[in-house]
């Protein structure tokens, strides 16, 4: 059995998620080896450390109840830099302004040769090129399958999966808010605002939704996928980007008298990242329904590929950060 030590640094729907799943997968990870062992976590006021590892259901409970994690005082920037451990998990809120605590998290973990795999878009959004040179120059495993697609498989797909091929172009919905909003608004002929107030009310959408329908989360995403698959140095702001916020439920109607439906497509090739809401044919591989995603990527030698999946939610998105954990240490 190999013993992995690992922290989880930020301890909202997402990490709560990385730790539930670390328990439910016990019994797989026992056969094929591995033990993660988590031996700190911190949330943005407290933190618990245990070398001989920590009660992941204990911290769940005193999360839920008390809204704190534990009784310590360390930063997460402070266990990566002092807990000996070999991997962080980087869950902090994203921040594409400042990239937020998680970009120091992340060039700390790298300082001192630790592996990480995060769901922070914001840092990679913001300085991709650095974070990998970093990564590199001190041997550390850097992996983010969970900022673009959630559960849903793309740069993983694109990387190793497809290994071989040229991609060519990606397009597809890397937000399911937006997505669900757009569906809702053609399926009750129901202005935005109220869609809106429908999937704040479900949870689909944060209290202040602009990241998600201004089309900024997807940019991220973008940018992400323009870095690691085309070998760009982009950032956020090379995206053109338009929101969902103009889009009517006549522009929707009229879409779908002539066989349409309206989504907010991301595409990136080689040449240009851009967001927008798009015509799709009803019966097109992108026109998927409600919170969803989906991306298509064209390649030289198997044509189009098309994957679909839920691109958000705390347990869909911890099962592509295990995977990424699973990934590094399997072999």
């Amino acid at each position: 059995m190999k013993t992995i030590r690992l922290s989880i640094i930020g301890f909202g729907a997402v990490g709560q998620g990385v730790a539930k799943v670390i328990l439910d997968k016990q019994v797989y990870l026992e056969k094929i080896g591995i033990d993660f062992k988590v031996v700190a976590i911190a949330d943005s006021r407290t933190a618990v450390i245990d070398e001989d590892g920590v009660d992941l259901a204990a911290v769940i409970s005193r999360k839920k109840t008390e809204g704190t994690v534990g009784s310590e005082k360390l930063t997460g920037l402070e266990i990566i830099e002092t807990i000996d451990h070999e991997l962080v998990v980087e869950t902090t809120p994203t921040n594409i302004v400042t990239g937020g605590a998680g970009l120091g998290n992340m060039f700390m973990a790298f300082k001192h040769g630790r592996d990480l795999v995060t769901s922070n878009k914001g840092p990679l959004a913001m300085k991709y090129g650095e974070l990998i040179a970093a990564a590199e120059a001190s041997g550390s495993k850097f992996l983010f399958e969970a900022t673009v697609g959630g559960a849903m498989p793309v740069l993983n797909l694109a990387r190793d999966v497809l290994a071989g091929n040229k991609i060519t172009n990606v397009e597809g919905i890397f937000n399911g808010t937006c997505n669900y909003i757009l569906t809702r608004m053609m399926e009750e002929h129901a202005p935005y605002e109220q869609m809106l107030a429908e999937a704040q009310e479900l949870g689909y959408a944060e209290t202040d939704p602009t990241y998600d329908v201004e089309g900024i989360d997807t940019a991220c995403k973008l940018v992400i996928l323009a870095n690691c698959v085309f070998g760009m140095n982009a950032t956020h702001e090379d995206v053109t980007v338009t929101g969902i916020t103009k889009i009517t439920p006549e522009a929707l109607m009229l879409a779908q008298n002539d066989g349409y439906v309206i989504k907010l497509i991301g595409e990136v090739n080689d040449s240009r990242i851009n967001v927008a809401p798009k015509l799709v044919p009803i019966d097109h591989p992108l026109a998927v329904g409600g919170s969803l995603n989906v991306a298509s990527m064209q390649t030289d030698l198997s044509g189009p590929i098309t994957v679909t999946g839920r691109g958000a939610g705390s347990i869909e998105t911890a099962s592509a950060i295990l995977s990424d954990m699973i990934s590094i240490y399997r072999d």
